[in-house]
């Protein structure tokens, strides 16, 4: 991105972090399922169990964005040796930074919801 001589000294660095951050949590799914796991953190949580749980998920979408949310570190995939094999989901330590921001999307869409009804 082009830094523009009007913008203030932190603009650029500030739209850089922001377009990394949406790119990274963005989309319909990933802070559903990151609030998911972090909601159900001593649960075992298959792939059948999330997309069951989590309404309106394809398997297919869910196949990617546990992908994208691992190759970001912020979930882990534990593949336990059972008969047929278990594959968990699991929030990372990583993955438990986003806590903070979650709760505030959760508590500002409250609001939100509220101004629309008022």
């Amino acid at each position: 991105m082009k830094k523009i001589k009007s913008d203030p000294p932190d603009c650029t660095p500030n739209l850089l972090a922001m377009r990394d951050t949406l790119e990274i949590l963005g989309g319909k799914w990933k802070l559903l399922i990151l609030h998911y796991l972090t909601a159900r953190e001593d649960s075992l949580n298959t792939f059948n169990k999330i997309e069951k749980d989590i309404e309106g998920i394809s398997a297919k979408v869910l196949s990617k964005e546990l992908k994208d949310l691992e190759a970001n570190l912020l979930i882990t995939r534990t593949v336990q040796k059972t008969k047929p094999v278990t594959v968990k989901y699991s929030i990372s330590e990583y993955g438990k930074t986003t806590e903070k921001v979650i709760k505030t999307l959760v508590e500002w869409g409250k609001n939100h919801r509220t101004q629309l009804i008022d």
